[in-house]
């Protein structure tokens, strides 16, 4: 099994979205790149800590690739836009990966090389050491599946997850 962290914004979208996907046993939401520890929901959304919305991604890559698993990351979301993703704005919401190894550090650089060829060289993703992890709080974890009427939900967090699914038709769960 092979774990990302991985930062695109409202890591609700990246949860849902991941979730779909053959392989991916399990996307755990929270934390990382910040000064303050194991930060709240709130005390991240303030813009004040530093940290990311991060989803650590965990999956077989016998079953889906990990260059899969980052052309997905890089179809959800826009990875020209500096600590922002649509309406959702702040440091929190940036478009980071945090590798763990320098192999990983490897794959991530080139995705994002892979990913200018597409979205152009404005693609301001970090490439970022991985820090301490912080579990997001129990209610953020599988936030979509447990509330897929939620306003958010419907109006951003289906749509991209619908965009992936058309995508990566392949990949898709039975």
């Amino acid at each position: 099994m092979m774990s990302f962290f991985l930062a695109g914004g409202c890591f609700w979208c990246l949860d849902s979205s991941f979730m779909q996907f053959k392989g991916v046993s399990d996307v755990v939401v929270g934390y990382m790149g910040g000064q303050l520890d194991n930060p709240s929901y709130e005390a991240v959304c303030s813009g004040t800590t530093g940290h990311a919305e991060i989803a650590e991604v965990i999956f077989d890559e016998t079953v889906i690739p990990a260059e899969i698993i980052l052309d997905i990351f890089f179809t959800l979301h826009d990875p020209t836009q500096l600590n922002r993703q649509g309406n959702d704005i702040g440091t929190q919401y940036r478009s980071a990966m945090f590798y763990t190894d320098e192999a990983q550090r490897e794959i991530f650089a080139a995705a994002i090389e892979k990913a200018k060829t597409i979205w152009g060289d404005g693609v301001v993703t970090e490439l970022n050491p991985a820090e301490e992890f912080w579990v997001g709080e129990e209610y953020h974890q599988d936030f979509f599946a447990k509330n897929p009427n939620q306003g958010y939900c419907n109006a951003v967090v289906a749509p991209k997850m619908l965009k992936t699914r058309k995508a990566f038709l392949d990949y898709i769960r039975d």
